[in-house]
């Protein structure tokens, strides 16, 4: 225990002196995440500023080790430093598929010359990457893709569409399932390839949502050339790899559940007003009462979980369980929240209400229950790989 309260000491001070003022400033809209990559523009001198001096210290990852760019931390040292930056309001510096899935892919799949490649340069914000899982005939029965890719020898040649691409058209390199043998079972054959989106053959094309905006894309895929040592794993092998990730996934999707750094009772206060020190509004202050008392059992349960992953643990089907409930918690955060901010939840444009950025979010959080795999398919893992329940 000393040892972590020399950590958090040392922690404070250098977030106290590294972390720029403006970077300590809530993000007025997505566009204040920083994601890099190799055509990311900074929006200010601080933010760049933040993002080097985060990954020079390994702290846009932490846990990872120090030779492929983290700081080889401890979970429990980990947690003292996400708790002292959000102490001080500071945002991440960094968000990344590259953190929340691939990497940790790439770390237990990766040959040492794939990690050496590619982990440094996600840890630092440099390339930036996004997910080809999802496919238009193959619904949420990801087995079913049909995105081939032919040995040609020394490469693949790769033919198919994705869709729900996020951020596809920002993005420079993308983790991408293909088929590679349709022989066996659907479940075999697959294979789980690395590549860069400039390769002649890749499009995106973006999807525009119900909000207006939106981070999706349909990607096409027209004899793209991938060298063989882009193979992530052994050929064929890829459904492994895949179900790993999604578990990654599903917990950086789930961990919406855990709330903002603002307490939603704060939030309702400057709208709906305290009387006698306590909200206005008695039926709202229930609701968000209720809501906030799951969030922190929720944040405990997260938590435990992540410890025991940290510890050697799969989460396997629990990273279900934590998708489905987080994702609940969240749309209910955002209804509560346009409960809260009334006539000015309804305003799309304007200073006052930041671009429309609440309404925008609770539109955005429709997609929630449908994005990583939907509800019900999670409540099918849950049913059958939890409660065992009979005929799941």
């Amino acid at each position: 225990m000393p040892d972590l309260e020399t950590f958090k000491q040392e922690a404070r001070e250098w977030l106290a002196e590294n972390c720029p003022a403006e970077m300590r400033e809530p993000m007025k809209s997505d566009d204040d995440a920083c994601w890099g990559g190799r055509n990311w523009t900074f929006q200010n001198e601080a933010q760049k500023i933040w993002l080097e001096r985060m990954a020079t210290k390994g702290w846009t990852v932490p846990t990872w080790p120090k030779e492929y760019g983290g700081a080889g931390l401890s979970r429990a040292e980990e947690v003292i430093l996400l708790k002292e930056m959000a102490r001080i309001n500071a945002r991440s510096p960094l968000s990344s598929f590259g953190i929340w899935m691939l990497g940790p892919a790439l770390l237990k799949f990766g040959n040492e010359e794939q990690k050496k490649e590619h982990l440094p340069k996600i840890a630092r914000g440099e390339i930036r990457w996004c997910q080809g899982y999802s496919e238009p005939n193959a619904g949420s029965d990801l087995a079913a893709l049909a995105t081939k890719a032919e040995d040609k020898g020394d490469h693949y040649l790769v033919n198919g569409q994705k869709v729900w691409t996020s951020y596809a058209d920002k993005a420079d390199w993308i983790f991408c399932l293909v088929r590679t043998d349709n022989t066996g079972r659907k479940h075999d054959g697959i294979s789980f390839l690395l590549f860069d989106m400039e390769s002649e053959g890749v499009e995106a094309r973006p999807i525009t949502l119900i909000s207006g905006k939106s981070p999706f894309c349909e990607t096409f895929l027209s004899d793209v050339k991938v060298p063989k040592e882009n193979l992530m794993g052994e050929e064929g092998k890829g459904w492994t790899i895949a179900k790993y990730l999604l578990t990654h996934e599903r917990e950086m999707i789930g961990g919406q559940g855990e709330g903002t750094t603002r307490p939603m009772h704060e939030i309702a206060a400057g709208s709906v007003g305290l009387e006698n020190g306590v909200l206005s509004d008695p039926m709202l202050r229930y609701k968000i009462a209720e809501a906030e008392i799951d969030e922190w059992a929720f944040k405990l349960t997260m938590e435990r979980k992540l410890a025991e992953a940290k510890a050697g643990a799969s989460l396997g089907a629990d990273s279900s369980m934590l998708k489905y409930y987080g994702t609940e918690l969240n749309k209910r955060r955002y209804e509560l929240m346009m409960d809260a901010a009334g006539h000015d939840g309804l305003e799309w444009e304007g200073e006052r209400s930041t671009e429309g950025k609440l309404p925008r979010e609770w539109l955005r959080t429709k997609a929630n229950s449908i994005e990583g795999g939907t509800s019900e398919v999670q409540l099918n893992i849950i049913s059958k790989h939890i409660l065992q329940l009979p005929g799941a």
